[in-house]
């Protein structure tokens, strides 16, 4: 597995980390972290992040098929200030926009009997998943097949656009990004996660440089870029910094359980929860810029249901240079805390924005939403509150 160096660094950095660990000290950083000049480093200041930023999850998902250049473009025309494609790669080693591995979920791969016998079972994460699989494909077969709504009892009216949207690569993803930045008059940013790269680095295949290229003829790698990309692994996040030349923001994506697998494959497995510490932050800040969190992490459920109280993380991170970016946030009734549902329809819609104006009052600086649309209203509901009370 590529990338040992930066997982050592960051086993030796964090040692026995705690809940609860003193902050490390910035003048003294850790063994084996790479030393960065936090005046020169990629990352603004967190004062001046945008607003907070609202992020399209997958584009506009809640409305149109997720990660087609269809639902991007839409979130940018509701608001949104950036673009998340979650970042796949096909067997010619080109980078294209899937959450999935497997692609019957989100194409109409199984109902193409050219690709019939490319089925198989592969082993995704702890999971054995039978289907088709996008690094099976080549682009050129990938470009055949046909977007469809992941979840069409549940947003029928995204499922009406099913069979219209081709997969898009990330270059495509880019020069979209550069064409609404000149349509709105906005510097759209796009915030890509790298997905699967286990998978891809065993089978020789290099994520990392392919995003830096396509970065580079985008006109993108440079430290001004509005890029922020995620990873839920440490090593392509370590790689990406110090060994490919990448200069734009970085983002560890933690969940409330379970730790980056490539630490637990290198014999020293760490939780998120370790990571998120005040001192696992001030480590980890040494070359992330951000942390794209769980929501629960932020502002968690209470026993009942309800939304409760946030927690310190914002504060901590904020207190060692990172951004908290929480994810996700949609509209229909099973997503959100009870006291925000409206009617018994799972489906139904709700008050997603006033969740969203929770977490904004909460001082995070961006949100994932599947419904731009409703987390731009309600940021500009914290704004109004906070211009009442100041005034």
């Amino acid at each position: 597995m590529r990338g040992r160096t930066g997982v050592v660094g960051l086993v030796l950095a964090l040692g026995t980390v705690v809940v609860g660990a003193a902050p490390a000290q910035a003048s003294a950083p850790a063994v084996g972290v790479p030393t960065v000049d936090r005046t020169t480093r990629t990352a603004p200041s967190v004062a001046r992040l945008r607003q907070p930023m609202v992020i399209g999850h997958r584009g506009a998902s809640g409305y149109r098929p997720e990660h087609t250049l269809a639902a991007y473009e839409l979130a940018v025309r509701q608001g949104a200030d950036a673009i998340e494609p979650d970042l796949m790669m096909t067997s010619d080693g080109v980078l294209v926009a899937r959450h999935d591995a497997e692609l019957s979920a989100t194409t109409d791969v199984a109902s193409r009997p050219e690709l019939a016998d490319r089925r198989t079972t592969r082993t995704v994460g702890s999971a054995s998943v039978t289907g088709w699989f996008v690094e099976d494909l080549t682009l050129a077969e990938l470009k055949t097949l046909r977007a469809r709504e992941r979840w069409p009892a549940l947003r029928p009216g995204s499922a009406t656009y099913d069979g219209r949207y081709a997969v898009p690569t990330f270059a495509e993803v880019l020069s979209l990004r550069a064409r609404l930045s000149r349509s709105t008059g906005r510097s759209v940013a796009v915030v890509p996660e790298l997905k699967n790269w286990a998978s891809l680095s065993a089978a020789g295949l290099d994520p990392e440089a392919a995003l830096v290229g396509d970065l580079e003829r985008a006109g993108l790698n440079r430290r001004d870029a509005p890029v922020w990309t995620q990873s839920s692994q440490w090593t392509p996040l370590d790689d990406l910094r110090h060994t490919h030349g990448y200069l734009p923001r970085l983002v560890l994506v933690a969940s409330v359980k379970g730790g980056p697998g490539d630490l637990a494959s290198a014999g020293t497995p760490r939780t998120y929860a370790d990571l998120l510490t005040p001192a696992g932050l001030h480590e980890i800040a040494q070359t992330v810029d951000a942390v794209a969190a769980e929501k629960g992490l932020v502002v968690p459920r209470r026993s009942d249901g309800r939304l409760g109280a946030p927690t310190s993380l914002v504060a901590d991170a904020h207190a060692a240079g990172l951004a908290v970016f929480p994810w996700t946030f949609r509209a229909e009734n099973t997503y959100l805390p009870v006291n925000l549902r409206v009617g018994s329809d799972p489906a139904g819609r709700g008050r997603m924005a006033a969740e969203v104006t929770a977490f904004v009052r909460a001082g995070v600086d961006g949100v994932f939403c599947d419904h731009p649309d409703v987390c731009v209203a309600g940021r500009a509901a914290a704004r109004a509150t906070r211009t009442r009370t100041s005034g």
